[in-house]
């Protein structure tokens, strides 16, 4: 689709993070949170659905961005782009992974924690990274920090993210959109309630949008 990290980053109000244990589940979730107005997903490689979910999803649902979450390594890299992610996130890096993620043809979000590691991606390039597990590195206050000596680099945090503490997070210039699961809690999921995950998506995107009004704001 051509999109950059950044561009992906700014077009979703909040990125589902979404694990498929069954996975007949995945299209009609995929298009629960489509129709609430999230049209960037990720999919993670948490369960052994995760790889033929991603492929499911780019094969039946049209207009969404789907990308894979939970790649830890460059064998995982090479699956997730034979079945089609436009994306890749991972929840931290290593050498090999940031050298191939950063050659990988694709957006590539690797996480991150200390200020170490997000030199190691500038350095590579990477200007669109995940901060994770959020909550529990230093939350807003480590992002507020960090964007003094790196005013560029844009930020989707991720683990502990909830409508509880999302504002302190969208208040910062570095972070454009979050990744959280609140959209997609498993008993909805395994009743095939997709109008209640619809309605949560829409929660979201309202919620997002309230917070980054001048009213809100």
């Amino acid at each position: 689709m051509g999109y950059t990290a950044e561009q992906l980053f700014r077009m979703a109000p909040v990125i589902p993070v979404i694990t498929v244990d069954d996975l007949d589940t995945a299209v009609p979730l995929a298009r629960a949170l489509q129709q609430g107005g999230l049209p960037v997903l990720e999919i993670t490689l948490r369960t052994s659905q995760g790889l033929d979910a991603i492929q499911r999803v780019k094969e039946e649902v049209e207009g969404v961005i789907v990308g894979a979450g939970t790649v830890l390594n460059p064998r995982d890299l090479d699956k997730v782009l034979e079945a089609g992610s436009d994306f890749v996130i991972t929840p931290g890096l290593t050498p090999d992974l940031l050298r191939a993620g950063s050659a990988c043809g694709v957006p590539f979000m690797p996480g991150i924690t200390t200020v170490s590691e997000l030199m190691c991606c500038v350095e590579a390039g990477l200007t669109a990274l995940k901060f994770f597990p959020a909550e529990a590195s230093g939350g807003a206050r480590a992002l507020r920090a960090f964007r003094g000596p790196f005013p560029e680099v844009l930020f989707c945090p991720t683990g502990g993210i909830s409508p509880d503490n999302l504002a302190a997070y969208l208040a910062l210039p570095s972070v454009p959109t979050v990744g959280g699961s609140w959209m997609t809690p498993g008993s909805r999921v395994a009743a095939g309630d997709w109008q209640g995950i619809t309605a949560l998506a829409r929660e979201a995107v309202d919620l997002v949008a309230a917070i980054r009004s001048p009213e809100g704001s």
